[in-house]
């Protein structure tokens, strides 16, 4: 593990401007440690970088910017992990552009740990968060780490599923580690930090840009084994994520929906182009040679006693989000009766209302019996 001098050198040499991975790369096969490459002469440094950017290096490193990160290395918890270290990512040594340094919060030892990434709408359906978490849990407690971005849908359900197993859970984000980024999921954050970890490439202080986000997204596959896609749009930044998977080797697997639904189309895509339809969580654990689950996690059970015009009802309702009218057309019941039986289903979380008046049948994807 790098000492806190070894990492401000590392640091230092990340906040030159104009210096990117690929060049921070080329210079540390040229001259080896960040603290040879500040050493290194002018002329020397130009046979490798611009004019400028050498003269920057060899004026030597900017304490003045690298104090944030300096400070932040203080609280307990927070790490530098570079290309130097045992317990950089193998996993993204694989990858084409491996960034030189880690920012990480939480638990290290996570970084490699089998894992599988899980990502998916902002956007998402109440069943695309069920089965997220599901998922997410039951893969978790069969020893897959959980890696996701920590956005608003998909994501955020995939960390609170996989923390509550007992492989626990990554988010790699696009901003600094001292930002929170949606600030609504600042209790998400801190239990990430507490019990899962935080990983950017970003600099201390960096704000929420929207073009580090497919940056971000290379270390998410990189990380993992492969990527699992639940709920995406056609122009969903999920299928960025799948197809680098795809290049860096990993395993893509989808969840297919409803033919009518915008959110399945991008997983129908996906399937078409190769990616392994997913029907419950055994399927991966298949493919990754996991042996067969013992439990079953099943989040909706009809409850024993039915009304006979619930069972009408449940008749109507099928994998497609369907309108009260049809409904009440389907089952011959009035529109009250219809809307009683639906509210007591959905609060018994047996259907899913979902926007513009529609309603769906609770059909959870679980582990096979």
């Amino acid at each position: 593990m790098s000492s806190t001098q070894d990492s401000s050198q590392w640091v230092a040499l990340s906040l030159i401007p104009g210096l990117g991975g690929e060049t921070y790369r080329s210079l540390l096969q040229s001259f080896g440690e960040p603290a040879k490459i500040f050493a290194a002469r002018p002329g020397a440094l130009e046979k490798v970088v611009r004019a400028p950017i050498a003269r920057a290096i060899a004026t030597g490193p900017d304490q003045d910017a690298v104090a944030p990160t300096l400070r932040w290395l203080e609280e307990p918890g927070n790490h530098i992990v570079t290309l130097a270290d045992t317990d950089y990512p193998r996993g993204l040594l694989e990858i084409p552009d491996p960034p030189p340094l880690l920012y990480v919060k939480g638990r290290r030892d996570l970084l490699n740990q089998p894992a599988l990434a899980i990502v998916g709408s902002r956007n998402a359906t109440p069943q695309g968060l069920t089965n997220a978490q599901t998922f997410a849990r039951f893969l978790s407690d069969s020893g897959l780490c959980i890696v996701s971005g920590m956005a608003l849908g998909i994501d955020g359900a995939a960390h609170r599923g996989a923390l509550q197993g007992a492989a626990s859970s990554i988010a790699v984000v696009g901003t600094g580690l001292d930002i929170v980024y949606p600030a609504r999921h600042r209790d998400l954050a801190h239990e990430l930090a507490q019990n899962g970890a935080l990983v950017s490439e970003f600099p201390i202080g960096t704000p929420s840009k929207s073009q580090n986000f497919p940056r971000r997204n290379r270390i998410i596959s990189g990380i993992s084994q492969g990527c699992l896609v639940i709920e995406a749009a056609l122009q969903s930044g999920s299928l960025i994520t799948a197809r680098l998977a795809a290049e860096q080797g990993r395993d893509v697997f989808a969840i297919p929906g409803s033919i009518h639904s915008p959110l399945a189309k991008g997983c129908h895509f996906l399937i078409k182009q190769g990616a392994k339809l997913v029907e419950n969580a055994q399927d991966i654990l298949d493919e990754f040679g996991y042996p067969a689950a013992a439990s079953t996690i099943s989040p909706c059970q009809p409850t024993s006693a039915t009304s006979e015009n619930e069972k009408r009802l449940r008749h109507c309702l099928g994998f497609d989000p369907i309108a009260i009218d049809a409904l009440v057309a389907c089952s011959g019941l009035t529109s009250d009766s219809v809307c009683a039986i639906l509210l007591s289903m959905e609060l018994a979380g047996q259907v899913s209302s979902l926007p513009g008046g529609l309603f769906q049948s609770c059909n959870h994807i679980s582990t096979p019996d």
